[in-house]
């Protein structure tokens, strides 16, 4: 692009005609921003409403339904995205089980996807039609006391319109079904079980061109919060000892993030042994399945396994028992346990508060701590070097008319990430 002002990426990030500035995440890098924010679509066209096909969830508990949706221009400081490749995450499966207090119907669920910008609507500055971007649940904008505050990666810029299945610029949702002329909440600000999808540009995160987007898709949620848990939330140091409930990705991302981060010894723990040959494979040291001690604590065992407990454990499930054993298994003085899983509605964690006045901490995270925007392009960047897995997560790779059958996969413990291909 030519003309109009310039700043240095992530030192001024400007978000649509917001002047505000975040003068942090220095890099050097400059870019041109236009002077002209008008919507425009890949042909240079104002953008218009399009039809596609899309999966509806009408109601919890039920299969989703293949329907064919007008999806509207995106409006003031929104993105509109042809989806290229999809993952389901156990955070879909989640809300459709009707527990995820949040969750409306009827509404398009997704969040871990890769595509192209197809159009923008007024004021976005930041992507442009033909880029290729990862929708992101977990935005940033840069500018609100969350982002500005160095303490945190949860963003507050559009959190009470997504949290409501709607956008920032009218309170209405961009989906309709074509047949019925019934409206669609969108889901986590995303909605990638669409061939089409509108998000807030605050959630848009650029990527490089040459990125394979089935594999950068992962990046969407799973990989990004298991390496973030141990890299941001706990900052494992090397030499640390570590234990992690669940092996499902976000689990064996965890186990990842401690080979990365050197920990000496890392205990994976799992009812399903099945699960421990990806564990071994991935880097775990030990594998325990609680089955295999009828008699005893899990927490007790791991105590006795490291002559006192764990420096950090990780919670990767969502089961508020099991939540309780990961605190209880770590270290008197120092132990850390950071909460990933998303537990069921109503759920109260628990345990003696003696346990924290002894010097344990009980901490949880979003995203891995990362910074959307910020980010997902340099961990897309690990993963093209070669530094991190994020193709190894891909255990079944369907068409986008397969969505149930992903749900099946993954209701039957299956695997790990099957991914859809939109295109």
């Amino acid at each position: 692009q030519t003309g109009g002002e310039r700043a240095k990426v992530g030192v001024d990030i400007i978000v649509g005609d917001d002047k505000r500035r975040a003068k942090r995440y220095e890099t050097g890098t400059e870019v041109s921003l236009p002077t002209n924010m008008a919507a425009v679509d890949l042909n240079g066209q104002t953008p218009k409403a399009i039809e596609c096909r899309a999966w509806v969830a009408y109601e919890p508990k039920k299969p989703c339904k293949l329907e064919t949706v007008i999806v509207g221009a995106p409006q003031k400081g929104e993105v509109r995205i042809k989806i290229c490749h999809t993952a389901l995450c156990h955070t879909d499966a989640y809300t459709l089980s009707g527990q995820d207090p949040e969750g409306l119907f009827p509404t398009i669920l997704g969040h871990e996807a890769a595509g192209i910008v197809e159009s923008i609507g007024e004021g976005v500055t930041t992507v442009k039609p033909g880029d290729h971007v990862i929708p992101c649940y977990q935005a940033f904008c840069a500018c609100c006391k969350f982002c500005t505050s160095g303490k945190t990666n949860l963003c507050g810029s559009v959190r009470a319109w997504t949290g409501k299945g709607v956008m920032q610029a009218d309170s209405e949702p961009r989906f309709t079904v074509k047949e019925t002329g019934q409206k669609i909440f969108h889901f986590m600000g995303t909605s990638t079980f669409s061939e089409y999808t509108v998000i807030h540009e605050v959630s848009c995160a650029k990527i490089r061109d040459d990125a394979d987007l089935e594999s950068v898709s992962l990046l969407g949620c799973g990989v990004t919060t298991g390496l973030g848990a141990v890299w941001n939330a706990a900052k494992v140091e090397e030499g640390a000892t570590a234990a992690v409930f669940g092996l499902g990705t976000v689990g064996l991302a965890c186990i990842e993030g401690l080979v990365h981060a050197k920990a000496k010894r890392i205990i994976a723990v799992d009812i399903d042994a099945e699960k421990f040959e990806a564990g071994k494979k991935w880097g775990a040291t030990d594998c325990i399945n609680p089955k295999d001690y009828p008699d005893k604590k899990i927490q007790d065992v791991i105590v006795d396994m490291t002559d006192g407990g764990v420096d950090y454990s990780f919670e990767c499930i969502g089961n508020v028992d099991v939540m309780q054993s990961a605190l209880e298994c770590c270290h008197k003085g120092w132990g850390e346990s950071v909460i990933i899983g998303v537990a069921g509605s109503g759920q109260m964690i628990k345990t003696r508060p003696f346990q924290l006045v002894t010097g344990r901490v009980w901490r949880g995270t979003a995203f891995g701590g990362f910074k959307s925007r910020v980010d997902v392009p340099m961990l897309v960047d690990k993963f093209m070097n070669n530094e991190i897995k994020v193709k190894d997560y891909i255990t079944h790779r369907l068409s986008f008319d397969q969505l149930n059958e992903a749900f099946d996969l993954l209701h039957a413990g299956k695997c790990l990430r099957a991914v859809l291909n939109a295109n």
